[in-house]
């Protein structure tokens, strides 16, 4: 197993892809903390995980952008599992609106998730890891962060910010032995399916069309085929000398962009 003995903290563990790594994460030995704000189905999974019997998953529940909680949720969790070698900082948000549309609240709550969450988990997970030696984060970014998008302006500016942050810290923790990379997935989520159902027909078939024409390899991908295996890589001791760095998969859509 890649994982045995991996001590890993995901962020946005109840749900799509968040809930594919924390099934990944398992099958390959590790010791997982899942948190996330929806408790219902967060703790379905962690049990439904640990019931067959290779890694094990526990739940809590955290609001990432809450600082205070995620630095009491991050303390807690590392104590009962020994410490932590791996974060993965899955959970965000998004809202698809005109730049010129998008209200305070909006705007103000997905830079909190997306940004203020990405730095409180990952300095929250860096005191740790500090400590220990060494370890690694892996953030989530995306291709809206970029490049241009219509009606995706805020969305986009949260993720240039990850990625910005991202490549910051790997040269400032690299020292401490922290390793901090970031995803950029093109995968269907529930987030996505909520985006592309939001669509009106000719909106819909716009987008099909794009697709074809500017995926190399033909789709969107599958979050436990084509992202879980990435991610177990990202986490394992193979990607030891991988630092700084922004991960397209994507289909190889970010490069026709």
């Amino acid at each position: 197993m890649q994982l045995q003995s991996k001590r890993i903290i995901v962020t946005g563990g109840a749900q799509g892809i968040g809930e594919a790594i924390v099934r990944a994460y398992a099958a390959e030995g590790a010791t997982v903390t899942s948190v996330d704000v929806n408790d219902q189905l967060g703790l379905v999974v962690a049990q439904e995980v640990t019931s067959e019997g290779l890694g094990t998953v526990t739940y809590a529940h955290l609001d990432i952008s809450d600082r205070t909680q995620v630095y009491a949720v991050f303390k807690e969790a590392a104590a009962k599992m020994g410490g932590l070698d791996v974060l993965v900082n899955n959970a965000g948000i998004h809202r698809h609106v005109p730049a010129h549309d998008v209200s305070p609240d909006v705007l103000e709550r997905i830079f909190k998730v997306n940004v203020f969450g990405t730095i409180y988990t990952n300095d929250a997970a860096y005191a740790i890891m500090r400590e220990q030696g060494g370890g690694a984060i892996i953030n989530f970014g995306s291709e809206a962060g970029l490049t241009s998008e219509v009606n995706n302006a805020v969305y986009g500016s949260s993720k240039g910010a990850v990625h910005t942050w991202t490549r910051s810290v790997a040269r400032e923790w690299g020292p401490a032995g922290v390793r901090v990379n970031a995803v950029l997935p093109y995968v269907v989520t529930p987030m996505y399916k909520q985006y592309i159902e939001a669509m009106v027909p000719e909106q819909r078939a716009a987008h099909d069309k794009l697709l074809k024409e500017q995926f190399p390899l033909g789709s969107i991908g599958d979050t436990a085929k084509d992202l879980a295996p990435v991610m177990v890589f990202l986490a394992s001791d193979a990607s030891h000398f991988m630092t700084g760095q922004l991960f397209p998969v994507d289909g190889g859509y970010a490069s026709v962009r």
